[in-house]
């Protein structure tokens, strides 16, 4: 495989790969590359941050407010869960009909006797799996 960075600073950002078929490889380049081109701002109080969305554990919604939640803060976003759902990279599973987590911080799967499914993320902050979406989270799991 050969690589080639050219550094032209009139010209705008561009991606090119040429493969011969799409693996693990190209999947992580491509969520890559949406994670840094999707811009997401995070609001606490009057501060406005731009995300890091390798850096956030989850989406989740809390009294009809969507939130980003990292180790360190809880950050308010403007767009709706659907909206954020749509946009944000593969590395990202909606796990219940509030929740969006980081398949990338997720530390370990608990599963109940009633076989139901609790995620921890590496922050500590617990959510479930709900049953709709146990066979895909599963799935792309491994599990």
């Amino acid at each position: 495989m050969k690589f080639k960075l050219i550094i032209d600073k009139e010209r705008e950002e561009e991606l090119i790969i040429y493969s011969h078929n799409k693996d693990k490889f190209t999947d992580e380049i491509e969520a890559l590359c949406k994670s840094r081109s999707c811009d997401l701002v995070g609001y606490k109080e009057k501060e406005a941050v731009i995300l890091d969305l390798l850096e956030v554990n989850c989406f989740t919604v809390e009294d009809n407010k969507v939130f980003a939640i990292t180790d360190k803060e809880r950050l308010q976003i403007k767009q709706r869960i659907y909206m954020l759902e749509e946009q944000l990279p593969s590395f990202f599973i909606k796990i219940n009909q509030s929740c969006i987590a980081n398949i990338k911080r997720i530390a370990r799967f608990d599963a109940s006797i009633g076989g139901n499914l609790t995620v921890r993320f590496k922050n500590g902050y617990t959510d479930y799996v709900s049953r709709r979406n146990i066979k895909t989270v599963k799935e792309r799991m491994g599990l």
